[in-house]
Parts: C-alpha cells; structure tokens; sequence
C-alpha cells in the first residue's frame, strides 16, 4: 500500500496485540520494522477480548486469519441481579450491518493468530526502554543493557505504563473507582454457547461470554479504591456479592477457586487521551487511550489506530514528512476515540437501578444506537477505502 512512499525505519514498543498489530501493517507496507519488548517471550496474559465488527475489519486488512478463532456472537443478553430484563441486543444484525462478525477470543488465540506469518526475528525480547532522544534524522530509543536503536519513527505500544507515554509528558491514568476480577474457565456445558451474558447488580456487575469451545470469560466488576486490601480468601468475597445471580453464574461461582482469582483484580483506569505530540514519536493502543473495559472496545480501538496510523504513514514524504504524518495520525484519532472512552467511562454502566429504565426502550433502537455509535467511530469511509485498495492490490498480485 506504500508503494509510493518511501520505506521507514520504524521502531515498535511493546509486543502485545497493538504492538504487533501496528508492526504487521507497516511490514505489509513495505517499512522496515523492529519490535521491542521487555519480558523474555512474546505472551498475552489475561482472559480473551471481544473483537468488535471494526476490529474485525482491521485484521481481515491485515491478512490475519480469524476463522474459528474463539466464539462467534450473535446475542448479547442483559439483566439485573433479579432477572428483569434489560436489553436483548441482536450482534447479528449489527454484524450485518456493519460487515463483519462480532466474536470473542482468548487474548492468547488472538497474537498467536497476529504472529502467524509475522517474522519472529523482528521481535527483541529482554529489551527494556528507559529513555528516547532525538537524533538528526530520527528518534533513538536506550534499553537498560546499555544498548540502543535508531529509526526515522517510534510507535509506543507499551500499554498502562507506558514508558514511551511517560517520556512524552503524557499524564497518568486515573482510577475509575472498579475493578474486574477476571479469566477463563471451562465448563463441560455451555447453553446458547453464542449468547453472551451481562447482569447488573446495585453495587456490582458480570459478565458471562462464551470464548470457543468449552471455554467461558468471567469477570466481576466490584468497587475499588488504592486504599484497597486484597482478601486472604477472594473466592468468598466474590460469592458473598454475586451468588443466587442466576443459575450460570452459581455455576461458574461453584468452579471458581482462590487460585483462578489469583491474578485479579484489575483495576478500571483511564487515561485523558493526550494532544498531539512532537517530533517522530507517537502512542498507540492502551499507551494512548486505557479505558474502562465497558464497551469491550480496548483492543478494537488499538486495531483502528494501527488502521489509521498505516495510512498516515502510507506517504509520509507527501504529507509533509513524519511528523506531519504521526500528528494527522493523532487528530484524525483523537476526536473518535475520546467519544468511545468517555461512553466506557460513564458511571451509569455500575447502578441496576439507574439502567432500569433502559428496559423501556426497545432491544431494537438500543442495538440500532450502538450500531450508529460504531459506525461513527470507526472511521468507515476510510476502513472502506483501504479494504478496497487491498483487494485490488491482491488481485492483481494473484493474476496470471
């Protein structure tokens, strides 16, 4: 897609799925890309992600292969504590809609799917990065070995903590006041297994999503606060605020031990998504945008900005040069991706009370606004535009 662009020595932070979302991109664009990452392998720790129809589309242009990866939706069910219902949401016609499936996938499945095909000697592991300078013709990035490395650009994709963020003056992420306790396990029946679950309690919430196969993500949102101090038995806690929530529920609760807590909580952050930088750096992923896990779009939103970023890269000589390109990248971002964290963040996703009322609104127009919401915030006309030019390029490619 860059081939009218010349080809950029591109330094990557951080090998999580953002990380090499946004490195198997500009590979497929011609640039010369390395990435960095501080732990000893390349891993996806946590439960699974949903992926989105606008995440979806990212990585059918990315030439990753989602076939049978994790559990395709098609209902998102949700209802109080008491069982009354509040919305019934028909994923596939949203899916329909917006052209392409919704799905939820175990982190794990998602990178190895990113890193098939992707050339593993691109990746450093046990790199650590503590400083960024400037250089003549670029940026140069040190690790903690004394050693460095220099490009035309650099991608911080290091999450939460980023340190690329940090370097840039970014602010930190705040608490939200929640936090998830969270994973997978696995049930020997699963009902409606492309049915995902959702109740709302008055001081509390969870979630129930099928995963593929016999597998199911739970999480538990309760309260938090950094005053926190974590239970000696959390297995308890957790059944003392949610058990009698529904049959399904008391089922998970009756599996679950102290041991698959064991790496929860995880605190809701958010971070106040910064202005436009300087120089040839830029954020992307969590690094740029942690929100609250209410919308399921925090891997969907590091997909679109590798999207948009690739295309702000595509010619960056034409538009001005790098810099010019990461700063476009970064307005056409920002607007978009404040709405969706703000909505993430809106504290009426915690109170069955407050939501009541949403029952009085049909399934249909609470489906067809998250729909609109989507579309909107997708950048469809351009998503379109790129699709197009891939499938041509591969045409032409695969043409006698």
């Amino acid at each position: 897609m860059s081939g009218h662009g010349r080809s950029l020595r591109v330094l990557v932070v951080g090998a999580g799925v953002g990380g090499i979302s946004v490195a198997r991109g500009l590979l497929r664009d011609g640039h010369d890309v390395t990435v960095f990452e501080r732990r000893p392998d390349v891993c996806a720790a946590g439960g699974a992600v949903t992926i989105w129809s606008n995440g979806e589309t990212v990585l059918r242009q990315l030439g990753v292969d989602t076939d049978g990866a994790g559990q395709l939706l098609s209902t998102v069910r949700a209802v109080t504590s008491t069982g009354h219902p509040l919305a019934t949401l028909d994923v596939s016609t949203m899916a329909d809609r917006l052209g392409a499936p919704v799905r939820m996938v175990p982190r794990r499945v998602l990178l190895e799917r990113l890193l098939d095909g992707f050339p593993t000697e691109r990746i450093r592991c046990h790199s650590r990065a503590i400083a960024l300078a400037g250089t003549r013709d670029g940026v140069r990035v040190e690790f903690d070995d004394g050693s460095s490395a220099e490009g035309d650009l650099l991608i911080g994709a290091d999450g939460l903590h980023s340190m690329v963020r940090d370097s840039l003056g970014g602010r930190a992420a705040k608490p939200t006041g929640w936090c998830s306790w969270q994973g997978l396990v696995t049930l020997a029946e699963i009902p409606d297994k492309d049915t995902a679950l959702m109740v709302i309690g008055a001081h509390g919430n969870l979630g129930l999503w099928p995963a593929g196969g016999s597998d199911v993500q739970w999480w538990f949102d309760l309260p938090w606060s950094y005053d926190f101090v974590r239970p000696q038995r959390p297995i308890e806690t957790i059944r003392s605020h949610f058990t009698g929530w529904s049959q399904a529920v008391d089922r998970v609760l009756a599996t679950l031990t102290d041991d698959d807590l064991a790496p929860s909580p995880y605190p809701h952050f958010r971070h106040p998504v910064p202005p436009a930088g300087q120089g040839p750096v830029t954020l992307l992923g969590d690094a740029a945008h942690t929100m609250p896990p209410t919308l399921a779009q925090g891997t969907n939103q590091a997909l679109l900005d590798t999207m948009v970023l690739c295309r702000a890269l595509s010619d960056s000589e034409a538009n001005g040069g790098v810099p010019s390109a990461l700063r476009w990248y970064e307005k056409t971002r920002r607007r978009k991706v404040m709405a969706v964290s703000r909505v993430a963040s809106l504290p009426v996703s915690h109170g069955e009370f407050v939501l009541r009322p949403a029952a009085l609104i049909p399934d249909r127009l609470q489906a067809g606004a998250l729909t609109m919401f989507l579309r909107w915030t997708s950048h469809r006309r351009m998503s379109a535009e790129i699709s197009r030019e891939i499938g041509a390029a591969t045409t032409s490619r695969s043409s006698p």
